[in-house]
């Protein structure tokens, strides 16, 4: 065991540093291509930290574990929410100005409920796989225009966040070197599962939804970190959003298009409410002086600690 835990670690490090990596180089390619730094930065805000967990799930489908990808999917979206968010909040200042995080936080419930509608007959098909996937497209294209409303101090947060040299040479080393770490790290964590799984006597889902999805969130909780303490709150609250719709419309989405996707009877009773839950429970605390306080962040890790408990009594 002790070695599928090194392996699943030297997996978080390869992603992490190869998602930083990859980040870099499409955002160096996306300017370069004619984006703008702010549509540019706003997409890297919004979809950028989901980049690595897609590569996880990809793996996970390639080594024939779709129970894993489907439980990191909705895994990541509670600690997301419950875990990401509140330690950032207790460690730092996470105060929201960029008015567009308030309609997509809408647009998670949304997408978690409609979810959990497909998921009633105890699967999500091709159809509604493809539904998912033309409402992603639709939430990028409506981000993209409602971004230009942003205040000029909003818009200079996003680009200086995107700003990254533009030269093409460069910028493609950076993208080849982000996947060939991402590739190997996802390869490595997923191989580690498939092994810590059983010996932790959890499922494929529960191992997706509880470890998988609490270490790959890892990273983004240091970074989320750093980015409260230099008063970056747009930025936390943007890849916390961002990346749980991206998990719900792109990632389940396509995998659902590619093959009808079972969906446990138990994300219809327990995980997707408890998701629309937390997301719900975040809406009042971005109404009023749009930050998140320390108390609020209580709230929200002890509501993440509460599921847990309930996913754990669940098992045993």
């Amino acid at each position: 065991m002790a070695e599928a835990w090194g392996l699943f670690a030297l997996g978080l490090v390869l992603l992490a540093l190869g998602g930083d990596t990859l980040v870099k180089g499409a955002s160096g390619l996306a300017q370069k291509a004619g984006l703008s730094p702010f549509t540019a930065g706003l997409l890297l805000v919004a979809f950028g930290t989901s980049l690595p967990e897609l590569f996880v799930n990809g793996a996970a489908l390639l080594h024939g574990e779709p129970a894993l990808a489907l439980g990191n999917a909705v895994g990541s979206n509670l600690v997301n929410l419950g875990l990401t968010l509140p330690i950032a909040a207790l460690c730092g200042t996470v105060l929201v100005r960029m008015r567009l995080l308030s309609p997509l936080l809408w647009v998670l419930v949304a997408a978690s409920a409609l979810v959990m509608v497909f998921g009633l007959d105890g699967r999500i098909n091709r159809l509604e796989g493809a539904i998912l996937l033309v409402a992603f497209v639709v939430v990028v294209v409506r981000l993209i225009v409602l971004g230009r409303s942003e205040a000029p101090a909003v818009r200079e947060g996003v680009e200086t966040y995107a700003f990254t040299r533009t030269v093409l040479w460069l910028n493609l080393i950076r993208l080849v070197i982000g996947v060939v770490l991402v590739g190997y790290g996802a390869r490595d964590v997923v191989q580690a599962m498939q092994g810590l799984a059983p010996a932790l006597g959890l499922s494929p889902l529960m191992a997706g939804l509880l470890p998988l999805a609490i270490g790959t969130a890892l990273p983004e909780v240091a970074a989320a970190i750093v980015a409260a303490r230099r008063g970056q709150g747009d930025m936390v609250l943007g890849h916390v959003i961002g990346s749980s719709v991206c998990n719900l419309l792109l990632v389940i989405g396509g995998m659902a298009a590619i093959a009808p996707l079972a969906l446990p009877a138990s994300f219809v009773r327990l995980e997707l409410p408890a998701a629309i839950a937390l997301a719900v429970v975040l809406i009042p605390m971005l109404r009023g002086d749009a930050r998140v306080s320390r108390v609020e962040a209580v709230v929200l890790l002890a509501a993440f600690i509460g599921w847990v408990m309930l996913e754990l009594a669940g098992f045993f």
